[in-house]
C-alpha cells in the first residue's frame, strides 16, 4: 500500500455502498469480539478503520451511555454508509488516518480494529500510534470475522509465512509497538488477537 493511502481509499470507496450486504452475517462475530475486549461502562474506545461501523453498536452497548465511542476511517464513502445505516447514533464518526490520530496520548481505554492490519502502510510504526493513544493497561483487539485461511481462500490466494497476522509475526510486531499479546485465535469463523498496552 502506498503511503498516501490512495489505493485503500479507492478500494473501499468503490465497495462502500454494498459492503454490508456482501457480508450480512458478520454482526454476531463483531459482537462476540467486542465482548472479548473486556470493556467497562464509561470506557473510551476507538474503532480504528471502522468502515461501515459494524462494531459501533456493540461497542456502545459495552461502554454504556457514559462511555465514548469513536469510529475513525480514511474513506469518506465508508463513513457515509455507516451514517446511512444509523450507526452514527452509537458513536461519533470521524474522517481520520489511523496512522496519525487526532487524540491526546493515553486518552483512550481501548482500540478495536477489524481488518485493519493488512492495510497499514508501516504496521509496526502504525501499531505504535495506536499504542500512543491508549493508556497503559488499555487493550487492543485485532479482529476479522473469518480466520486467515478462510480469508485467503475467499481472496483466491495462499497463506504465506510472511502473513502479518501469523502468530510468529504478529506477537513480536506487537511487542515492538508497545503491546503485549494476551491471546490469539485463528479459527475458520474468526481471527482475534488481543493485546494490552504496556506501561
Amino acid at each position: 500500500m502506498s503511503d498516501d493511502h490512495t489505493h485503500v481509499q479507492e478500494f473501499f470507496g468503490a465497495r462502500a455502498a454494498d459492503w454490508d450486504s456482501r457480508f450480512p452475517d458478520d454482526g454476531p462475530a463483531y459482537a462476540a469480539a467486542v465482548g472479548d475486549l473486556g470493556l467497562r461502562a464509561g470506557d473510551r474506545v476507538l474503532d480504528a478503520g471502522c468502515g461501515t461501523g459494524r462494531a459501533l453498536t456493540p461497542l456502545r452497548a459495552a461502554v454504556g451511555p457514559s462511555g465514548v465511542v469513536v469510529g475513525a476511517d480514511l474513506t469518506p464513502a465508508m463513513l457515509t454508509a455507516a451514517a446511512r445505516a444509523g450507526r452514527d447514533r452509537a458513536g461519533r464518526l470521524m474522517l481520520a488516518d489511523v496512522t496519525a490520530l487526532p487524540f491526546r496520548s493515553a486518552s483512550l481505554d481501548a482500540v478495536f480494529a477489524a481488518g485493519l492490519i493488512a492495510h497499514l502502510p508501516r504496521p509496526e510504526e502504525n501499531l505504535r500510534e495506536l499504542a500512543r493513544v491508549v493508556r497503559p493497561g488499555g487493550t487492543l483487539a485485532l479482529f476479522h470475522p473469518i480466520g486467515r485461511a478462510a480469508l485467503a481462500a475467499r481472496q483466491g490466494r495462499q497463506l504465506t509465512p510472511e502473513d502479518l497476522r501469523a502468530e510468529p509475526n504478529l506477537r513480536p510486531m506487537l511487542a515492538g509497538s508497545g503491546w503485549h499479546m494476551t491471546s490469539y485465535a485463528d479459527e475458520d469463523d474468526r481471527f482475534l488477537a488481543l493485546a494490552v498496552r504496556e506501561a
